[in-house]
């Protein structure tokens, strides 16, 4: 069984950093109970996996979570899935996606959805089966103009959560609370602004500091958040919270079975210039 583990295959968030790619966009792979599972594989997911050192295996993925029907979290779906069932002929694996994603606005395909053997929705309170002892749980609706979903991931041992794209909500930290690990989709300096319904690092600082994980990672990075800094902005909240909080970066493995230790190591790598032409 591979060791457990979490790759940021990308971590632009919104239009304008997908679309220079000054951060990639192929979203995150979980490697857990001895399952695959790609989330959220926007534009050029593919080659950013097959590049990746280590190289991700897209056959290998068992389960495709497509958290909502926009561009940077869906462009290479329909890929990923012709790619975990070697287009078609290998039937096996899970889609999970909200209904619009598979049935208004098919992100994936009408034709690549009969090659997987299992295809579920997304919606508040389900729970899906991923593999023996590890669940992966949307607790409620997110606020993002389409239908969309956070998830909670449990394993023996092991708890975490990913905030996806939102408005804030105040029952937010309760939906999410009591995780090791918390993931959050990061993409502007301030939120609470409805003309963009994304979180601003103020609120995944108020989401850290209520949720208090062993473990914060931001990711899915603006503009706005890669030329501020994202390594800065996350030490920044550390200090103020007490909870190690770090920045991802494209490419990144984060080791799970030691989340202290990958804090550790991830703060001493942090480069120390802003990752403008990343």
């Amino acid at each position: 069984m591979a060791p457990a583990g979490l790759k940021f295959l990308g971590t632009a968030g919104a239009r304008f950093v997908v679309s220079t790619q000054l951060r990639h966009s192929g979203g995150l792979v979980w490697t857990l109970a001895g399952a695959t599972i790609w989330v959220d594989p926007g534009p050029g997911a593919l080659v950013r996996a097959l590049a990746s050192r280590p190289k991700v295996d897209p056959a290998r993925t068992d389960v495709l979570v497509v958290t909502h029907r926009h561009l940077d979290h869906s462009g290479d779906a329909t890929a990923v899935v012709e790619a975990m069932t070697k287009g078609g002929f290998g039937r096996r694996g899970t889609l999970l996606a909200p209904r619009d994603a598979l049935e208004v606005e098919p992100v994936v395909f009408r034709y690549a959805q009969s090659f997987v053997s299992r295809r579920g929705l997304l919606a508040a309170g389900s729970r899906h089966e991923l593999a023996p002892g590890l669940f992966l749980e949307t607790p409620l609706a997110h606020d993002h103009g389409v239908e969309t979903y956070g998830y909670r991931l449990s394993a023996p041992g092991f708890s975490a959560a990913h905030v996806v794209d939102t408005y804030w909500l105040d029952a937010l930290p309760e939906a999410y609370a009591g995780v090791d690990l918390l993931v959050v989709n990061t993409t502007r300096e301030k939120g609470r602004d409805r003309r963009y319904l994304h979180l601003g690092a103020d609120d995944a600082e108020l989401l850290i500091r209520e949720i208090r994980p062993k473990l914060a990672v931001l990711t899915h990075l603006g503009m706005q958040l890669v030329r501020a800094r994202p390594e800065k902005v996350a030490l920044a909240i550390s200090e103020r919270t007490g909870i190690p909080t770090v920045a991802a970066r494209d490419g990144w493995l984060l080791p799970l079975d030691d989340l202290a230790g990958a804090a550790r190591s991830r703060g001493e790598a942090a480069p120390a210039q802003a990752p403008a032409g990343e």
